[in-house]
């Protein structure tokens, strides 16, 4: 089926499920709302400028000090964090449409397309499926404490507080965290706070899913101990969580990393599975998908499926005919994968699916959760996008025919200019879905890339493509933070 043939009743179709979503969720909350104790009147551009830094901080508990940190919004009611988040969002896409205009001038305007009102997470407090926990000096002193920090390295002023009182936080990475603080303090080792001063114990990952499966990974430095010498303390926090204390967890994945740099993937230093399940599943709109110790997953899986379902609507809308939804067909272009959720979850709209991803453990997951789920048409591509996207476009191109449309979802750095190059000169690509996550960073350059006049010293050639809807979705409650699902169509 041509999409330029249905384009008005797609753009229709899609504008009226999202809203009938809108609807029932915001049903939902309104017979759930609970009014988080603070500011009776809407937030003012003053309090959004100034909500990382609340007034009279030296006044405040450490408790609250850390909770202006984390979840900066936590004293408005659900509704005024909404509405600061959509207020939010209006203006960087104003300020988008104020410069595809070429009207620069700082004036305020709407946006020169529909932004939809923000689709609420259907679950508020206690959503994250992923915390990870830093271990320094905390109000006590004590340098075994574990928690999340308040003041900078720079400053030389860290307190690392416990996190039992944030609102983002489910009970049991609360009561991991508080267990692990207990191992630690145990252990004969000192924790790791820099590198090149020693100690060993670091930070402590927690994942659970929905069926409250949980995996723990701990990160340790092993500076001059033997192989020999870190499997005794291996044995010992096995011993803790399994036998021991720690055994109130009910801990279904133990892992252990060791290596000398901040952060390393799987391949750098490999996850250790000291005990249980290498993987934990979650469900999303029916589908079934493997997490890996390392690998990316949304962190709130109730606010996931609503970002899941509209981003599936805005790729490939259905096309109703008689009541019955027919398969629009063509091929979907999966940018910046991951586990493959968005492919697998659009697949049964589409003849294919080809989905580009870095992490080599990603792709593993996403070919095994297309397997899991008895998903055919997904091809998962390891590697750089800027690197396999030109090629693969060069195939598309031979290929000829079919409905070609790409979602890309990058992480906050956005997407590299190649692959923005290789995405603009595809011109079976009527149709782009870009998933951001800080849209008033690097991915305003992205856009400004997709939709600029041609030109070629920056072999931009494609035509424009326009922006022709965004949809805000708060996948981060009691935070600034929000997810914005932007269409971009040519």
């Amino acid at each position: 089926m041509a999409l330029s043939a249905t384009h008005s009743r797609s753009v229709i179709f899609v504008k009226r499920k999202i809203l009938y979503t809108l609807r029932k969720t915001c049903l939902f909350l309104s017979t759930n709302d609970t009014i988080i104790a603070g500011q009776s009147k809407p937030p003012s551009k003053k309090q959004w400028k100034s909500h990382k830094k609340p007034p009279r901080t030296a006044h405040l508990s450490w408790e609250e000090r850390l909770a202006d940190v984390v979840t900066p919004l936590w004293r408005m009611s659900y509704d005024e964090q909404l509405e600061l988040k959509q207020k939010h969002q209006e203006k960087i896409l104003s300020e988008l449409s104020r410069h595809l205009s070429g009207n620069l001038q700082p004036v305020r305007s709407k946006p020169s397309f529909p932004v939809m009102p923000i689709l609420p997470s259907p679950v508020r407090d206690g959503y994250r499926n992923k915390s990870t926990f830093s271990v320094n000096k905390g109000v006590d002193e004590n340098p075994k404490t574990v928690g999340f920090y308040v003041g900078t390295h720079r400053k030389g002023n860290i307190v690392c507080v416990n996190g039992d009182h944030l609102l983002n936080m489910p009970e049991k990475h609360k009561l991991v965290a508080r267990c692990y603080q207990d191992f630690i303090r145990l252990s004969s080792l000192e924790p790791c706070l820099l590198f090149h001063t020693g100690g060993h114990w670091r930070e402590v990952t927690v994942r659970t899913n929905a069926e409250g499966h949980t995996m723990a990974i701990v990160y340790f430095h092993p500076q001059t101990l033997t192989p020999e010498e870190v499997a005794v303390h291996k044995d010992d926090l096995v011993e803790y969580f399994m036998r021991g204390p720690g055994s109130v967890c009910q801990l279904d994945s133990l892992f252990f990393q060791e290596s000398t740099m901040t952060r390393c993937t799987h391949e750098e230093s490999p996850y250790q599975l000291l005990h249980g399940q290498p993987h934990i599943y979650e469900e999303v709109l029916g589908f079934k998908f493997r997490i890996s110790a390392d690998a990316f997953f949304q962190v709130n899986q109730a606010a996931a499926e609503v970002l899941y379902s509209t981003v599936r609507h805005l790729c490939v809308p259905n096309c109703e005919e008689g009541g019955e939804r027919t398969k629009v067909g063509g091929t979907l272009l999966d940018v910046c994968c991951g586990t493959g959720a968005i492919g697998i979850t659009v697949s049964p709209r589409v003849d294919r699916i080809i989905g580009i991803e870095l992490i080599e453990q990603a792709v593993e997951d996403a070919r095994h959760n297309a397997a899991l789920n008895n998903v055919l048409n997904c091809e998962f591509i390891p590697g750089k996008a800027e690197v396999a996207l030109p090629g693969l476009m060069s195939q598309l191109s031979s290929a000829g025919g079919g409905f070609v449309a790409a979602v890309v979802n990058p992480a906050r750095a956005g997407l590299h200019h190649k692959v923005v190059r290789a995405l603009r000169n595809q011109p079976a690509i009527r149709r782009l879905v870009y998933v951001s996550c800080k849209p008033d960073g690097e991915a305003m350059r992205n856009f400004r890339e997709l939709c600029c006049a041609p030109d070629p010293q920056r072999k931009l050639t494609g035509e424009a493509f326009s922006p022709t809807l965004a949809v805000p979705v708060d996948m981060f409650p009691h935070t600034p933070h929000c997810e914005v699902v932007l269409l971009f169509e040519r």
